[in-house]
């Protein structure tokens, strides 16, 4: 396992290994050091789950068979555990089936052993930029959430009908309020929102609800 602190930067990137096979492990350890990826490595998935999983992008290598709870059933059981970590399969006896099933599972790359470094590498990159994108994503809903609980009772009522595409005066009648009530209501739901246009609007709610 590397030396890397949990204090390093956030946006540093981090490779999960997970295989009971020492000398793999090291080997690996080795490899991504050397094109300055940090690693957290582990003899099996149970080391894996009781660990605390850094906040920063990530990927996942992770060997099929191992004493305990396989590679591959634990691949499939990752959406359930609420893992949402990029994936890359390495097995010393796989065969079509076996890359069917874990492409099946997620895994977005079914590497056999011996396997050239830099296929391992280029998966890597890979998840990590696909982790990327994940978390900026749910950066960007979790902000917008925040923004939704900072509208009124009120507010949050014209929105969501907004949305649906009702009229000011049809609004008015469904909340039994005044127009002048709901074009106010609409003017500062819009400005805490951050939504320039209706179509922003809508696609922040869809994105806080869906």
């Amino acid at each position: 396992m590397s030396d890397d602190s949990h204090d390093a930067g956030r946006d540093q990137p981090v490779v999960y290994i997970v295989d009971d096979e020492r000398a793999v492990r090291e080997s690996l350890e080795d490899l991504l050091a050397s094109v300055s990826l940090r690693t957290r490595s582990f003899a099996s998935v149970q080391d894996f789950l009781n660990f605390e999983l850094i906040d920063a992008p990530s990927c996942l290598v992770l060997d099929v068979r191992m004493p305990g709870q396989s590679g591959m059933e634990f691949l499939g059981n990752l959406a359930q555990l609420g893992l949402r970590l990029p994936t890359i399969v390495i097995t010393g006896h796989g065969d079509i089936a076996m890359g069917v099933r874990a492409m099946k599972y997620g895994a977005i790359e079914f590497l056999t052993k011996p396997f050239r470094d830099q296929d391992l590498l280029d998966a890597i990159n890979q998840g990590i930029g696909a982790d990327r994108v994940r978390r900026a994503k749910d950066a960007a809903v979790s902000e917008l959430k925040e923004r939704w609980q900072t509208l009124s009772a009120g507010e949050q009522d014209v929105m969501k009908r907004v949305v649906r595409g009702l009229l000011n005066k049809q609004i008015a009648a469904d909340l039994d309020v005044s127009e002048i009530t709901v074009k106010v209501r609409r003017s500062h739901l819009m400005r805490k929102m951050g939504a320039k246009t209706l179509a922003d609007l809508i696609r922040f709610y869809d994105q806080i609800h869906g």
